[in-house]
Order: structure tokens, then C-alpha cells, then sequence
């Protein structure tokens, strides 16, 4: 399944051959950001070589945007939130400058929450960070609220706004 979502822009499932893109993508945006590697954030993550291995399960599901040449500029994705099987978790939510202000990240998340929906989750669960201030400003423009505590365990520990949004 491929989505049009903007005249040069297509969003569709990730495939084997954009793990290092996507990778990439989610390094240069921690970066642009100051969220480094030694901390609790995805750029950390010992699977982030490997996403498509990662989503590629039940109940979970990733997702990137592409230019018109195929080449990856953002993604998102849904897994399980360990311990809450009625919950998803919003996942590695990047995109590149110049995908940005132009309305795909809220079309990410929307097709994130519309699969959410069909897989039987009744609320979308995420971690961020201050540093993202235009991420947070979307997502509670969306209809994510903040949460005073952090549900689970999910090795993001300097992600200090916790949200949530009922699906």
C-alpha cells in the first residue's frame, strides 16, 4: 500500500532495504536536536539498524515517507506497549526538514492511528522529549495529552513527556 499524501511525498510500508535510511534519518534529526547517543532516545536504540525486522511482527507496523525518488525523509511507526495489550506506542517519529510544515506528519500519525484501530487498540501511548518542541505542539494540537508518569518500561528513561491519545 502506497499513500499520496503530498504532490512529492509518498508514504508507504518499510521495506528490508530502508533500514539504513531510515536509521540514518532518526541520527541526523537527534542530532539537528542535541539527543544523543549516550542517552534514553531512539538514536540509542540497539535495533535501529534494523526496523523492518523489528515492525515486521504482529501487532505492529512502520512506515516511511519518501520523496519522489524513493528516498526515505521520515517515518513512524506502532508497536505493543509491554504490559498494556491495549495500548500502542507511537514509535520513532522523524521526519527531515524538508519534509517538514507541510502537513505529513499528522498524515503519519493518522495512518499510524487508523492501523492502531484495526489491530483492536483502544489508545496510542508515545515518549518524547522538550528538545521536540514542534513534535509536541502536533501532537497535542491532535489530541494527545500529557501524562504525570511514564507507562512501562521502554528504555527511553530521558524521554520526559509521556502522552496520550484515546484511538
Amino acid at each position: 500500500m502506497i499513500i499520496n499524501m503530498h504532490s512529492n511525498f509518498q508514504i508507504r510500508p518499510i521495506q528490508p532495504t530502508d533500514n539504513a535510511a531510515i536509521a540514518q534519518v532518526i541520527r541526523d534529526v537527534s542530532a539537528e536536536h542535541g539527543l544523543t547517543a549516550d542517552k534514553g532516545y531512539s538514536v540509542a536504540d540497539p535495533t535501529l539498524d534494523t526496523l523492518y525486522d523489528v515492525y515486521n511482527v504482529v501487532n505492529a507496523q512502520y512506515w516511511v515517507l519518501v520523496d519522489s525518488h524513493d528516498t526515505v525523509v521520515g517515518g513512524a511507526g506502532i508497536a505493543p506497549l509491554a504490559g498494556k495489550p491495549e495500548v500502542c506506542e507511537l514509535q520513532k517519529m522523524y521526519i527531515l526538514p524538508p519534509a517538514r510544515r507541510l502537513g505529513l506528519a499528522q498524515q503519519l500519525i493518522a495512518l499510524c492511528s487508523d492501523k492502531a484501530k484495526q489491530l483492536g487498540y483502544t489508545q496510542c501511548y508515545l515518549e518524547s522529549t522538550a528538545e521536540l518542541n514542534a513534535a509536541l505542539a502536533l501532537y497535542q494540537k491532535i489530541g494527545f495529552e500529557h501524562l504525570d508518569a511514564p507507562w512501562g518500561n521502554t528504555g527511553h528513561g530521558d524521554c520526559e513527556v509521556v502522552m496520550v491519545k484515546a484511538l
